[in-house]
């Protein structure tokens, strides 16, 4: 049986452990994120929202998550 591999990512400044092969998609779902309402960011780089069910989550990675608000 294959042992599950743990890494640590850094959500909006915060630890969190996932499992290995985790992407950004299961964590949106996961945190019940609107991503329309949203703009993702990975290691300082903000990510296309058609992508993000391809972009796989690594060691280390920092994620920020900031949502739009209306105003004016």
């Amino acid at each position: 049986m294959k042992k599950i591999k743990k890494i640590k990512i850094k959500l909006n400044g915060k630890l969190k452990v996932i499992t290995e092969n985790y992407k950004i998609q299961n964590l949106l779902s996961d945190f019940k994120v609107p991503i329309k309402k949203v703009a993702i960011e990975l290691n300082q780089e903000i990510l296309d929202k058609k992508k993000l069910n391809k972009i796989k989550l690594s060691n280390n990675d920092k994620i920020e998550i900031v949502h739009f608000i209306g105003g004016g």
